[in-house]
């Protein structure tokens, strides 16, 4: 037994639930501890992740039961475990075991957690996917300590995943106790004492390759009537949800075919430890046939290995080092022939097979439990020790944090006819055509990005999404909103929304032409506009068109007309302000939706040009009062749009937009323009690092690799598509951060941190944008 000094709380599946990573658990605590995994001890609390379809009466030691696809629960864990009075956390990590998009459920816990966390991680990818990937980096953040099983496991973690290398150990896959000399002994108990026991197992699926070991024994069976092939174990969940046994069904077939049917033989069953340590033990060569190289850990070779059996492999990535120097034997990947080869060759061959059991047997006494245990003591120990603190000092303005700027994603949606409207992943769908919507959002986009970079690409875009805009008008000032890729308008007007947005982004243009032309064609579609003003209704779309009327007066300063027509849509908001807003709501309306910021945002921008009662109050108030409802633990949570949110009615969590959490960034950005608390700048921050993963699900939106960002956050992880909207929606927010930076500059009483200043970052992006 070793000394752990202080209790440790394991998060993974746990027996009875059928599943590997429950037994290396269960078999981790007994090598620590040295007492049965099952009943309560002093060292060990186990929060299980538990399948729901499946009724399972865990034992004592388990102390919690998350719902594999119940967020709350996975909070409810964080709770529970930072007040249970564990020192530190070891979490089992498998994409598969826990809920959402890639096992992403398992990312609010662990940023939850006041306590320093150890991971194990099961599988690392080496090509993972964008949500894969983006879930080990967030893991690799947050971990005092990343444990791998292998060094392959090393090289991916920091070339493919960048994790802190000084983070990462390698520690093997633990394996029992095994006793050699019961091999004979074991063999009759099982009747096979005058036989040759070749076997494989774990749970079934495709991916094990047993066909190809089918496929080598006729000529073995040939040359050894003796052989018989076991293959233990029932055919994983998940393959029997998608494809039920047709697999296992496909092999018997196969050895009906080629008439094995009295030397392969298919153990169905998830076997107590004791019977499956007893069929290792009595094993002549142990074969893992996996199809492909990508897996850095296999706890079944381990065990083979450990039993002293001699191993046959394909050369995938832990089994090449586990089975180096005279340890093993390798075959190539599906390579029947030369598996028949090799084992023909071995069975004649007794010298060879017996070094080969003989170098398995001493390796594997290095990996047993109780030695595994004592490494992981130490790590625990030594983690509970440090008093660094995993998460990053408060901050205002971080720019390090952030990306580089780059406009490729926006210049791939964009053609010369404006921006597409939808992305399929990072793919211009043309086949949904474009918007007025996204394209004024572009517009406005590049004219901050030249205004802010002085960017040449974003001023040869500039031209494109203006014509579109001056193309959807209508005769009467309108606008159409959307229109096909072959140039067909799809509406005669569009919403009153779109009209607001393209009213915002021609102020804008009018405020900040690069040159006179433009502004004289914007004034012209402004002024076409106007008499329209007066016959809004759509609270968002009056406040979008206070906002372009305000940047319009601040050109035009005396356009009385103008002037007008801003106190008459101001007026109409702060109506409706009054007659909604009572104790504990003070809103519009009696439900918040979309875009809810922009309402006191072009509050702030009227407040700027025109005088009304009361408006500075309703600002702070209805500004106070969103604040308080798209907050939670630290992070950014706009209002879901699956039902919104009703006065007296639930919130909804989901769908998460990027053009909400843009909006409550330029809602901040104008408030500390406006007030100058250094509080609305941190806000605003906390914000934009919603797209890079500060947010409900601890999951970045913003790729990475394409540059663009993903279209919203879902209930089960990330929309993967990367259209107009939330890509725009990210670089507005992107500008009106570099923006803070300089106003955060100016303020002395703020504290910067090293070299985190608008200059750093416009020199860094000098060549992307």
């Amino acid at each position: 037994m070793t000394n752990i000094q202080k209790k440790v709380t394991i998060i993974s599946t746990y027996p009875p639930r059928q599943c590997g990573i429950g037994t290396f658990s269960q078999s981790l605590i007994e090598g620590i501890t040295g007492q049965d995994a099952t009943y309560e001890n002093t060292l060990f609390d186990v929060i299980a992740i538990n399948d729901p379809q499946v009724t399972t009466e865990y034992p004592p030691i388990v102390k919690l039961i998350i719902d594999q696809q119940n967020q709350r629960d996975y909070l409810k864990a964080a709770a529970f475990i930072n007040l249970s009075g564990s020192r530190s956390c070891l979490l089992q990590h498998e994409y598969g075991i826990f809920g959402g998009q890639s096992g992403i459920y398992i990312l609010p816990l662990l940023h939850e957690l006041k306590l320093p966390l150890i991971v194990t991680l099961h599988t690392v990818l080496k090509n993972p996917s964008f949500i894969e990937k983006s879930i080990l980096q967030e893991i690799g953040k947050v971990a005092s300590r990343v444990v791998v099983m292998s060094e392959s496991g090393v090289q991916f973690l920091t070339s493919v995943y960048q994790i802190d290398k000084n983070k990462i150990i390698v520690i093997p896959h633990g394996i029992p106790k095994f006793n050699p000399k019961e091999h004979q002994q074991l063999k009759r108990k099982f009747h096979y004492e005058n036989k040759k026991v070749l076997m494989t197992f774990g749970l079934l699926g495709r991916n094990k390759g047993i066909e190809t070991v089918i496929h080598s024994l006729p000529e073995v069976v040939k040359r050894h009537p003796e052989v018989v092939y076991l293959v233990l174990g029932n055919t994983h969940p998940n393959v029997l949800q998608q494809t039920g046994e047709s697999y296992r069904h496909y092999l018997k077939l196969l050895v009906r075919g080629y008439h094995l049917e009295d030397h392969v033989f298919f153990i169905k069953q998830f076997l107590p430890k004791k019977t499956l340590l007893e069929y290792l033990t009595a094993t002549d060569i142990y074969i893992t046939p996996y199809i492909n190289e990508a897996q850095v850990t296999s706890g079944t070779l381990s065990y083979g290995l450990g039993a002293g059996a001699a191993c046959v492999s394909t050369p995938f990535w832990h089994a090449r080092e586990l089975l180096g120097q005279q340890r093993g034997m390798l075959f190539d990947f599906k390579d029947s022939n030369g598996l028949s080869t090799l084992l023909i060759n071995l069975l004649q061959d007794r010298k060879k097979l017996n070094l080969l059991k003989r170098n398995a047997y001493n390796f594997g006494k290095k990996m047993t439990w109780r030695s595994i245990g004592s490494q992981y003591s130490r790590l625990i120990n030594e983690v509970a020790r440090e008093t660094h603190c995993k998460k990053p000092k408060k901050r205002i303005v971080n720019a390090t944090l952030m990306p580089l700027f780059s406009l490729n994603h926006l210049c791939r949606l964009t053609d010369d006819t404006g921006i597409v409207q939808h992305a399929k992943y990072g793919v211009p769908n043309l086949k949904e055509g474009y918007c007025l919507d996204d394209n004024s959002r572009a517009l406005l986009a590049v004219l901050m990005i030249y205004k802010r970079l002085k960017s040449d690409k974003a001023l040869n875009l500039l031209p494109i999404y203006f014509s579109y805009v001056h193309y959807m008008q209508n005769v009467k000032g309108t606008f159409h909103n959307f229109l096909s890729f072959d140039r067909k308008f799809q509406d005669e007007e569009g919403s009153e929304d779109s009209f607001g947005r393209t009213i915002w982004a021609i102020g804008y243009l009018i405020l900040h032409s690069p040159n006179d032309a433009y502004r004289q064609l914007a004034v012209e579609i402004f002024k076409k506009a106007s008499p329209n003003f007066s016959r809004l209704t759509s609270l968002r779309g009056m406040a979008n068109s206070i906002i372009g009327i305000s940047l319009y007066l601040q050109f035009y300063q005396s356009d009385e007309k103008i002037i007008n027509e801003l106190e008459k849509l101001t007026a109409n908001l702060l109506d409706q302000y009054h007659l909604h807003s009572v104790e504990g709501w003070h809103w519009f309306e009696d439900i918040l939706t979309y875009d809810n910021a922009i309402l006191p945002l072009s509050l702030l921008f009227s407040y700027n040009i025109i005088e009304q009662p009361g408006l500075s109050t309703i600002i702070s108030e209805s500004a106070g009062f969103l604040e308080s409802q798209t907050f939670s633990n630290g992070v950014f949570a706009p209002i879901g749009s699956d039902g919104w949110y009703r006065k007296g009615q639930s919130k909804a969590k989901y769908p998460q937009q990027a053009t909400d959490v843009m909006a409550m960034i330029l809602l901040y950005d104008k408030l500390f323009e406006h007030k100058h608390r250094t509080a609305d700048l941190e806000h605003m921050f906390t914000c934009f690092m919603w797209f890079l993963g500060e947010n409900e699900l601890r999951i970045p939106l913003y790729d990475h690799e394409t540059t663009g960002c993903c279209d919203g956050l879902e209930s089960y992880g990330v929309n993967r598509n990367q259209g107009a909207e939330s890509s725009v929606s990210y670089i507005i927010s992107y500008m009106k951060v570099l923006d803070a930076l300089e106003q955060e500059s100016t303020q002395t009483s703020i504290q910067t941190l090293p070299g985190a200043d608008e200059k750093s970052i416009r020199s860094k992006n000098s060549v992307l944008v």
